[in-house]
């Protein structure tokens, strides 16, 4: 319900180049190549976006794979490359400090089923790891396997992992996520204001 295209011109080759061969350059860790490979297998396989609250099973619970929201995404990646369970760490870290999370839902206690599963909680768990990295505009500066919160119009969060596959115009990572047709591969790191950039190791 968000998709569109993104068209990009005016950058000469040499700049689209020394963009690419930089981004190239960068060091990939095994982790974060396990984390860009298990978002890409979700891409043809989640294909509808759902927001619908949905009673999980706790550890490890998931609505079915064909459907979910773009932070299952990131839930599914991690647990999928390094058996990282984001359901739980978010649950057990606001059950310590549930007044660091935002308030925005009115509830007064967790939630497993679908605190996990909301951007602001992402991004905040991911702060009180110390998983943040600065927000610049500089391709360069976004890994494969880093974690980017965006706004999109309405003021709606949204959260993708950044993708080892570059533009072929400009030389940008693509980014996997679920922006409303389930997921896809696209270029859209820059399409809206990011709100964070994260880079989470266990």
């Amino acid at each position: 319900m968000f998709r569109r295209d993104f068209l990009v011109g005016g950058l000469s080759s040499g700049l689209v180049l020394a963009a690419a061969t930089a981004l190239r350059a960068q060091p990939v860790d095994d982790a974060a190549a396990k984390l860009v490979t298990a978002a890409r297998r979700q891409v043809g396989v989640t294909r509808t976006y759902d927001a619908a609250y949905t009673k999980l099973g706790y550890p490890g619970g998931d609505v079915p794979r064909e459907r979910g929201v773009c932070t299952d995404v990131i839930i599914r990646a991690y647990r999928d490359a390094l058996d990282v369970d984001l359901q739980v760490l978010v649950h057990e870290d606001m059950r310590r400090a549930f007044s660091a999370y935002p308030a925005l839902w009115g509830l007064s206690r967790t939630d497993r089923n679908i605190d996990h599963r909301r951007v602001p909680n992402l991004q905040a768990f991911f702060r009180r790891a110390d998983a943040t990295l600065p927000i610049s505009k500089d391709a360069a500066d976004y890994r494969p396997g880093d974690v980017v919160s965006q706004m999109l119009p309405g003021n709606l969060p949204h959260i993708g992992i950044v993708a080892d596959e570059r533009t072929p115009d400009s030389g940008r990572p693509m980014v996997v996520h679920n922006i409303g047709a389930g997921a896809r591969m696209e270029d859209v790191l820059f399409a809206y204001p990011i709100t964070g950039h994260y880079r989470y190791k266990v």
